[in-house]
């Protein structure tokens, strides 16, 4: 590694523990405001609002996205568009949480009597507790640090991550306190992976036991290799007579096998199989399904699953079809 490298990395590594430094700090600060301002937010009746500018602009446009996600509707007011007419989406008693790390953010600060003709509760993040702003708010939440994670120590770096940090911290608070669930989460996120993980069942997206290789466990591993030709889905499920799992032989199975000595394809399936494979029940959710197949020292691509009660084979899942969207 060159010097310039080294150099960098550990810049960049100073920077990022810096960041989480201020964090832990921000986090042992924390006192009665916040959970005041928690109490405030749980009270809203219409929509929370958030306004910042530069930086903290930026912030507040995240933090409305993730307080929306959770189920408490907010959005995000740009403070110099503010007072040339967005002011208008206020209804009377819509909180306000302002950001602003000098907090005396004239574009913000011009805001702050305006708040109060809108009988809004107001939440200041500052980096600053005896700011203009932290004085005209009606609770104070301090988000200083000693220095930004920049060389130069200008940029808002710790600064913005610490605001961010705790509007988290405040949206994380409401979800307990209002008891919100996955199930509602899936209401308002329901695209991308996540909204799949949480919406979708794994009967959506595994495939149907008529397209799975299926074999008992006196059949050859020839004839089980033929029938994961027929059905290449990575994976040969052993049933008994029932059609309860008894064991799987996944395709890196018979690659180990192969590499062995003797006429290894007329060996029994019994002996070959994993016995008691993990499998999962087609009711689970496919976040469900996911974690069992990925949260563990050995990633597994296949996932059979069973009846929940009969325990008979009703198909197989694989890890690539759960990331693809549109499978029925």
């Amino acid at each position: 590694m060159s010097e310039r490298a080294a150099s960098s990395l550990e810049t960049g590594r100073q920077a990022m523990q810096a960041e989480a430094t201020a964090i832990q700090i921000a986090a042992e600060r924390m006192d009665a405001s916040f959970e005041q301002a928690v109490e405030t937010l749980l009270a809203c009746k219409s929509k929370l609002v958030i306004c910042g500018i530069g930086k903290s602009g930026h912030i507040g446009g995240k933090l409305a996205a993730t307080f929306s996600s959770s189920g408490m509707p907010a959005v995000f007011l740009h403070a110099a568009e503010a007072i040339h007419g967005d002011l208008g989406v206020y209804k009377p008693g819509d909180p306000t949480i302002v950001l602003s790390k000098s907090g005396s953010t004239e574009e913000v600060l011009r805001l702050m009597p305006m708040f109060k003709k809108f009988d809004s509760p107001v939440i200041a993040i500052v980096g600053n507790t005896k700011s203009p702003i932290a004085a005209a708010a009606d609770i104070v939440i301090d988000s200083s640090v000693e220095k930004e994670a920049d060389p130069l120590n200008l940029m808002p770096t710790s600064s913005s991550t610490v605001s961010l940090a705790i509007g988290d911290a405040l949206a994380a608070a409401l979800v307990r306190a209002r008891d919100f669930t996955a199930e509602e989460f899936a209401t308002y996120h329901p695209g991308g992976q996540l909204g799949r993980n949480l919406s979708m069942t794994v009967a959506e997206v595994m495939h149907k036991v008529d397209q799975v290789a299926c074999a008992s466990a006196g059949d050859t591993l020839r004839e089980v290799v033929i029938r994961m030709t027929k059905h290449p889905l990575g994976a040969a499920c052993i049933v008994d007579q029932a059609g309860q799992l008894e064991g799987l032989i996944t395709d890196g199975d018979v690659r180990r096998l192969l590499s062995e000595d003797g006429d290894i394809l007329a060996r029994e399936a019994g002996t070959c199989m994993t016995v008691s494979p993990i499998a999962t029940q087609p009711e689970k959710s496919l976040g469900d399904a996911l974690r069992l197949m990925e949260e563990r020292s050995s990633q597994i691509s296949v996932l059979p699953v069973v009846g929940r009660d009969s325990g008979q084979l009703v198909g197989l899942l694989r890890l690539h079809d759960a990331y693809q969207p549109g499978l029925s």
